[in-house]
């Protein structure tokens, strides 16, 4: 299984807010962080924002942070919700035209294997990537901290 940037990134996007906290941030700030493309990133947070996982508000006063507390967010929902497809194989697809799908083992083993691969991710939340990390990851991240 290989999970898409889209996923890898909106991660990236809810760590950083969670180690930021309740200090709001911008997405030019994350995309320089990350050296990720702006562009991009606003397409990301804009469906994060829809999907209800931070609070996004324009101009002068606005910015970006978390919607629900990090230990709210579960992994294993997080990739659902950004993976556009869960298809491992062919015989996933509506268009599969495998000739082998009627008597073929596969697609349900991969079932199995996808469904645990989720249901691992679905025991672990955001807050789970901070134990015992938060200064860490604001230093890599440069992001001021109490103790900075």
């Amino acid at each position: 299984m290989h999970l898409t940037r889209f996923t890898d990134y909106s991660i990236r996007v809810l760590l950083y807010l969670a180690t930021k906290g309740e200090e709001r941030t911008t997405i030019t700030e994350i995309a320089e962080t990350f050296s990720i493309s702006r562009n991009h990133l606003m397409k990301i947070v804009q469906e994060l924002h829809q999907k209800e996982y931070l609070k996004a508000i324009r101009g002068k006063h606005g910015g970006l942070w978390l919607n629900r507390a990090p230990e709210h967010i579960r992994l294993g929902a997080l990739v659902r919700d950004t993976e556009q497809e869960m298809a491992l194989v062919e015989c996933f697809r509506e268009d599969n035209s495998c000739i082998v799908t009627p008597s073929c083992r596969l697609k349900p083993i991969l079932n199995d294997a996808l469904n645990a691969f989720l249901s691992v991710l679905d025991n672990y939340t955001l807050a789970d990537l901070l134990a015992g990390r938060h200064n860490r990851l604001a230093a890599l991240m440069r992001i001021p901290t109490d103790n900075s």
